[in-house]
Order: C-alpha cells, then sequence, then structure tokens
C-alpha cells in the first residue's frame, strides 16, 4: 500500500537516503531541509507528486508554512523528524553556549515545531505514524556530549508524554538508527573511523522496512 510520508532533514545522510528508498519502494514523500541547493536536487530528481521545501525547523512560521502546503495534498500516514544538530565532542564548560543552543534549538524545539504542526490534522483523522529519530545517548550519558544527549534524553520524554495522548490508532516512537557513516558520527569518531560503519544508503536498506512498519501497538516505544 502507498504511503504519504512527510520527513525534515532530507538534505543529507540518513534523511536523504531514505527519501530514496521510501520513493524506489512506491511511496510519496514530503520532505524538508535548510539546504536549498539539496531540495532543489531532490525535487528535479522527483517531480510532483513528491515535494521538497527549504525549512528551517527552528523557525515556527517556516514549519507551520511547510505543513500547510503539505497538508493540502493529504494527512501523513508516516511523520519522521529526523533533522538534527551534532556539536562539536567536548566538556560541557567548554562547549560555547552558542552550540548548546542550537543543539536544542534544532533536536528539540525543532522537532516540536514539526509535531503542532501537524499532529492535529493527523489526530482529526486518528491516524498516522510518529517516528523522531533519537539515539542510544538519548537513554545514557556519554562524555563529551552534554548538549547531545540533553536534547535526545527530552525528546524521549516528550515521545512518551504525546504517546500517551495520541487517540486509538495512532503511535508515537522514538527511534535510534545505531552508529551509520553520517557527518554527525564523522564529528564523534573521526572520519577515518566513521567509515568503517555502514553508509546511509545501505542503513537505509533495512531502515525504511522497519519504519514502514511500525504499528500503533508499538506505541510509545524507543526502538532500536
Amino acid at each position: 500500500m502507498q504511503r504519504r510520508i512527510a520527513i525534515t532533514g532530507v538534505g543529507q545522510g540518513l534523511g536523504r537516503s531514505l527519501t530514496h528508498r521510501f520513493i524506489t519502494l512506491g511511496h510519496i514523500v514530503w520532505g524538508c531541509d535548510l539546504n536549498g541547493g539539496a531540495i532543489a536536487q531532490l525535487q528535479q530528481q522527483y517531480p510532483a507528486p513528491h515535494q521538497f521545501q527549504t525549512v528551517d525547523v527552528t523557525q515556527p512560521d517556516r514549519v507551520n508554512a511547510w505543513a500547510d502546503a503539505v497538508l493540502r495534498q493529504g494527512t501523513p500516514d508516516l511523520l519522521i523528524n529526523n533533522a538534527g544538530h551534532t556539536p562539536p565532542m567536548a566538556p560541557f564548560w567548554e562547549l560555547p553556549a552558542t552550540e548548546f543552543d542550537q543543539t536544542l534549538a534544532v533536536n528539540l524545539q525543532g522537532v516540536a515545531n514539526v509535531l503542532r504542526a501537524f499532529l492535529p490534522a493527523m489526530v482529526a483523522q486518528r491516524q498516522g505514524i510518529i517516528v523522531t529519530l533519537s539515539a542510544r545517548w538519548g537513554r545514557q550519558g556519554a562524555a563529551h556530549a552534554a548538549a547531545y544527549c540533553a536534547s535526545k534524553w527530552a525528546i524521549e520524554g516528550l515521545t512518551q508524554a504525546i504517546a500517551l495522548e495520541l487517540p486509538a490508532g495512532m503511535a508515537a516512537v522514538t527511534f535510534s538508527p545505531g552508529a551509520v557513516h553520517t557527518h554527525a558520527l564523522e564529528v564523534v569518531y573521526g572520519a577515518e573511523k566513521a567509515a568503517t560503519y555502514p553508509s546511509p544508503d545501505a542503513w537505509a536498506e533495512q531502515a525504511a522496512k522497519t519504519l514502514l512498519a511500525i504499528a500503533p501497538e508499538q506505541n510509545g516505544q524507543a526502538l532500536p
């Protein structure tokens, strides 16, 4: 069955690979990203009914405008919060306040903006799966990653709370992608070690199937 999928952070990494995989599988993708060049490439490669827009998820007005454009075409069956920011690895007291604030702005406030924009329409129809990408560090602490941990721990709590508010037939879950060779992993491990992990395209082949298979019965779960 063809699914309608809205996903943030489609310009590179996991989001871009998931976009390619979902479309290859025959689904409709509505994506956004801060990188206008990447969005232009995606829109050229995948014309309507797929739709891609340049959006800064930290800006509620931009998110609302994107959601309005998407919802005019239909309510998403699957909403994926993938956009994220990984700050430099450093002791908490050495990380610039601007980096800490940006991490929370994207990883937490950006997700909240997207949820506020889409949830009313999805709840009104009592259908849809909401997935927010988390991480192992959203479930345990890690040295030199305080800002990232804080943002992902907050996502876990936010998701569990929303899961208790959703009507039957819907689900909100977190999804930890594991170690994949992305820019974020290079920040954590360095480019040489990060290159030993699976590519986003290889990861997406299995991850797309897993995401499409999430059922309402899994509401509130933290999925690996």
